[in-house]
């Protein structure tokens, strides 16, 4: 597997990604019936460095870095993370992270943090808390998910 830099040209692919993750309502802020336009416009947008995971020419997965806040907190870094269907449960979203943070680390952050992990996404916090982030906050009611409706959202960090 080689995970990169995203380009132009793989927005297709990572549209295919996003509109399957998206569509299920339950992990992402994101509208489950989002435009094409207005989600790659997001994920590829300027204030971001974007990355595709591919395999045998493939993307399976993609993932954004971007600086959680402007100015005096500028050192910090957010990030969000999508796995194929097809990929899921083969660690994929794994190495996407450990890439991610040394990314970060080279990039010039000192710390990571995810603003709104959604509490009933099991597999995500699972995968957090194994790779070192700690649970900080928790916001009640913050997600409003399709099956369970209003649930909690953690707030995660780690020092990079």
């Amino acid at each position: 597997m080689i995970i990169r830099n995203a380009h132009q040209d793989d927005q297709e692919a990572v549209w295919q990604i996003i509109h399957e993750v998206i569509a299920t309502g339950n992990t992402y802020v994101f509208a489950p019936d989002s435009s094409k336009e207005k989600m790659l416009s997001y994920w590829f947008s300027d204030d971001k460095n974007t990355y595709v995971a591919e395999e045998d020419g493939k993307i399976l997965g993609t993932f954004y870095l971007k600086t959680n806040q402007m100015d005096l907190g500028s050192h910090i870094v957010n990030a969000g993370y999508m796995v194929s269907s097809e990929a899921r449960g083969k660690g994929l979203g794994q190495a996407m992270a450990e890439f991610s943070m040394e990314e970060a680390r080279r990039l010039g952050y000192r710390g990571m943090q995810f603003n709104l992990v959604v509490k009933t996404n099991e597999n995500a916090v699972k995968l957090w808390l194994k790779l070192g982030f700690e649970i900080i906050g928790e916001i009640p009611e913050a997600y409003k998910h399709s099956q369970f409706g209003y649930v909690n959202a953690y707030i995660m960090y780690q020092k990079l």
